[in-house]
């Protein structure tokens, strides 16, 4: 069916409700913001983050709707922050505190955006089906490299396969576990199958990544049994109704520790990256970086090359050193 199009009338008259709106929405922020400068500062976490909107939990535990002054950064799930109360449901955040780690992406302008911070470890999640890119895993574990946070390979529906074929599939991950990444299996169907996982999260900030299709929402019910009361509770907490489902959010564990889902995760690629951060990426290079012959080594075809003598002595795996490539012809466009 073809759209309906507008009269000249009617598009002002839209416009002149969209602008009522947003004045309306501008004169309560400068409300909020200036009832706010009278109250004392505390601070406080985010737990929730959807547009413009705060979770934030105070030391006692309670929730506040809050909004953001300007200038101040883009607070995202995970961050400490100063706010200050407005009334008993309601707050306005003043200022970031300092970050231990912070995840980012690229947005369309090539800026990085912030996903998530102050987390203490990547759970990347693999599987069995579809089937696992080394590539795309060498991306996030470069990530992982460049912002300090230690990650976690976590092979899910490992009940998929029988017999020998599962210590055939794990040892396609023996590359990883020698130059020390924690590779383990995970099954949401077997009893007690999580346990290698929850161990893990105990304690810790983490954020699960993976390609689509590897069960990272089906983990994330398993492991948060209660997740329908806890968001039901946020809901209520923040007024964002249905929106609290697409929110990113910070869950508390059961057993201990925390867990942020974020919706940006899901479409996540590394961030550009110098030659030079990208090497460092690659943990396993670095006792053989600065020992070629030529200083601007691409690693790729010139002589006297330490990256290439330890791949050909087996120090460093080949798919390694051609994902390194891969990428590195990717920054350099």
């Amino acid at each position: 069916m073809a759209r309906r199009r507008l009269t000249k009338q009617q598009k002002n008259r839209i416009q002149a409700i969209q602008e009522k709106r947003r004045i309306r929405l501008d004169s309560k922020a400068r409300q909020s913001l200036s009832e706010a400068d009278d109250n004392p500062s505390l601070e406080g976490r985010v737990v929730i983050r959807h547009g413009a909107t705060l979770g934030v939990m105070d030391g006692q535990g309670k929730l506040f709707r809050c909004q953001t002054r300007q200038h101040i950064g883009h607070p995202v799930c995970g961050d400490w922050v100063i706010w200050q109360p407005v009334d008993e449901t309601t707050g306005v955040v003043t200022a970031l505190q300092p970050r231990s780690s912070v995840l980012s992406r690229p947005d369309y302008s090539g800026r990085h955006k912030p996903l998530a911070a102050n987390i203490t470890q990547l759970v990347i999640v693999l599987a069995p089906k579809p089937e696992p890119s080394g590539y795309l895993l060498d991306q996030y574990l470069v990530t992982a490299e460049t912002i300090g946070i230690p990650p976690l390979i976590a092979i899910n529906k490992i009940d998929l396969l029988e017999g020998g074929l599962e210590h055939e599939f794990m040892q396609r991950f023996e590359a990883y576990s020698s130059i020390g990444y924690s590779v383990f299996g995970i099954s949401a169907k077997r009893e007690h199958g999580l346990d290698p996982l929850i161990e893990r999260l105990k304690d810790e900030t983490s954020i699960l990544l993976g390609q689509s299709g590897v069960g990272k929402s089906s983990l994330i019910n398993a492991l948060l049994p209660s997740m329908q009361v806890e968001t039901g509770r946020l809901s209520q907490a923040t007024g964002l109704g249905r929106h609290t489902t697409s929110a990113a959010t910070c869950y508390t564990l059961p057993q201990g520790g925390e867990l942020i889902d974020s919706p940006g995760v899901r479409s996540f690629r590394l961030t550009d990256l110098s030659r030079q951060e990208l090497e460092q990426g690659f943990r396993e290079f670095q006792p053989f970086l600065g020992q070629c012959r030529f200083h601007n080594c691409s690693h790729d075809h010139e002589p006297g090359c330490a990256i290439q003598a330890a791949m050909e002595r087996g120090e460093i795996a080949a798919q390694r050193l051609e994902n390194f490539l891969r990428l590195s012809q990717v920054s350099d466009r």
